[in-house]
């Protein structure tokens, strides 16, 4: 297997909205820059908890270009380039590799269910050979809680098999330890990263690369202290802090309950918008998260707060 290029706490970073409803590329710098100060090993932008897929191709990239032109290291970038059109999924990763990003993250062809795995195999495989380049780093994304259409064991063989300099990693986003834990034991040296980090400390005892946590967003030094800490002998102690207060925050909707954390700790009350699909959360569950976590000690304390680029 090749070297990876990504190894631990990676953060799949919210998106901030104006009051317009727009992307702020702004605040959006600002935030990665403090994620990166946080102690996050790299940027895993454009997911699930980045509402990428309710944001246009074109706002993606110039989030990215804008990330890129004020000092973010592009190799600390994994951006997501999920899509359903293999021409919007080129578009996006041709753009990623131009300003060398570290990785991109790459969602399976998600709108038609049912589909073979020959499908799914000729889609992945079509964006490579016409992105066409050594320099880029595939990261499969398999969340088949969202997208349904997920990556087999299989799959993921062929497809290494295929493109061994190019297909180095995968996100596991499935919730289900045991598929973790079998990518872990069939493909030894292939980064493999839980979505969750619950599963970090197991992951790490395994060979897991770290994780790609959405509650990075709020917790990256605490998940820091487990991946730094993993074979000492309170590992097990912080990692049952981590998963304590990963699952106070996933007791509410994921992506709104998050930013509201944020726009508390952060004194930044439009941090808390969320564009369409999706809704905030309401005051009595906003209150209600703020007391479960204030019930678990949590707070971003003295830390230093994000600023605008």
């Amino acid at each position: 297997m090749p070297s990876q290029p990504f190894t631990g706490v990676l953060v799949p970073v919210l998106t901030p909205f104006t009051a317009a409803g727009e992307p702020d590329k702004a605040r959006f710098t600002g935030f990665c820059r403090w994620l990166l100060d946080q102690g996050a090993d790299g940027l895993a932008i454009f997911g699930t908890t980045s509402e990428a897929n309710s944001m246009s191709a074109g706002e993606r990239m110039a989030l990215l270009d804008g990330l890129v032109a004020a000092g973010v290291p592009a190799a600390k970038l994994m951006p997501g380039t999920g899509a359903c059109s293999m021409t919007e999924a080129v578009t996006l990763m041709r753009h990623a590799v131009g300003h060398g990003c570290g990785g991109v993250l790459m969602l399976p062809p998600f709108y038609y269910k049912g589909m073979p795995e020959d499908g799914i195999f000729a889609f992945i495989a079509g964006v490579i050979d016409k992105v066409a380049s050594p320099a880029l780093k595939v990261y499969l994304y398999h969340i088949p809680p969202m997208a349904v259409v997920g990556f087999s064991l299989n799959l993921v063989g062929r497809l290494i098999e295929a493109y061994p300099e190019t297909v180095v990693g995968l996100k596991d986003s499935s919730g289900d330890w045991s598929n973790t834990a079998a990518l872990l034991d069939r493909f030894p040296g292939f980064a493999v990263f839980p979505g969750s980090e619950t599963f970090l400390l197991d992951a790490l005892r395994k060979g897991g690369a770290g994780c790609i946590t959405a509650s990075g967003n709020v917790n990256v030094p605490g998940i820091r202290k487990v991946y730094e800490n993993w074979q000492g002998p309170q590992a097990d102690a912080l990692q049952a802090e981590i998963t304590a207060v990963r699952k106070a925050i996933q007791a509410y909707p994921m992506v709104p309950a998050l930013k509201r954390i944020v726009a508390h700790f952060h004194n930044d009350p439009d941090w808390a918008a969320v564009r369409p699909p999706m809704v905030p959360l309401s005051e009595a569950q906003s209150a209600a998260l703020l007391a479960d976590l204030a019930k678990l000690g949590y707070s971003l304390g003295e830390r230093r707060q994000p600023k605008a680029a």
